[in-house]
């Protein structure tokens, strides 16, 4: 079993680490710390490859700068003890996925807080996390918008 940190690219990050850290540490579990590159950004990255070389950009190049990220955030909050992972696709599914592929205990995320209407849309990946997972899910809540 492991403890899943579920990071993106923003100032949560580091606290969703701790957190992950933390659990981890309790459960006598190790920690990975996830971040997933969802499909318009592989699009994005997809163009600027091939308008720059002509070539494609292969999915494996992909996870690795998803692992570079993942691995930006976890060290600027720990210097060791936890391994990087670099996800593709939709972000609450990846995941969610991954999750159960690694028999997850915990699942740590960030989330924002939200106006009554954000609450009532759907599609947060946090949202659906929370909605979707078979594991306990702590979420570390951030002000930002």
């Amino acid at each position: 079993m492991v403890v899943i940190a579920a990071v993106d690219s923003q100032a949560t990050g580091s606290a969703v680490v701790s957190e992950g850290r933390t659990l981890a540490d309790a459960m006598g579990e190790p920690l990975h710390v996830v971040h997933v590159l969802n499909q318009s950004r592989f699009r994005e990255l997809e163009r600027t490859s091939l308008d720059e070389t002509g070539e494609p950009i292969d999915v494996e190049t992909i996870r690795e700068m998803a692992t570079d990220i993942a691995d930006d955030v976890a060290s600027a909050t720990l210097e060791t003890g936890y391994t990087a992972v670099g996800l593709v696709g939709d972000p609450a599914e990846a995941v969610l996925k991954y999750a159960a592929n690694e028999d997850a205990s915990y699942l740590a995320i960030g989330g924002r807080k939200r106006s009554k209407v954000g609450k009532a849309l759907f599609g947060s990946v946090t949202q659906s996390v929370l909605l979707d997972a078979d594991v306990p899910v702590l979420t570390v809540m951030s002000d930002d918008d």
